[in-house]
């Protein structure tokens, strides 16, 4: 089960996220926060991390 952490405003930022989290051993999932027929690189993306893992993610943010 995944949960949103984290709305961001292209795919480009998104990746740049995904690699952070990801290099850190925490895995995300990158999904368009709209509808799938409109996906382009410039639409909004949601960063999904495993549920009860939020706090990982928190924990990797405060250590930047």
């Amino acid at each position: 089960m995944w949960t949103d952490y984290k709305k961001l405003s292209n795919l480009q930022i998104a990746e740049m996220w995904r690699d952070l989290f990801e290099g850190e051993g925490l895995p995300v999932k990158i999904v368009p926060a709209g509808n799938i027929l409109d996906w382009n690189e410039k639409s909004d993306y949601r960063l999904l991390v495993p549920k009860g893992r939020e706090h990982v993610a928190d924990e990797i943010l405060r250590k930047l």
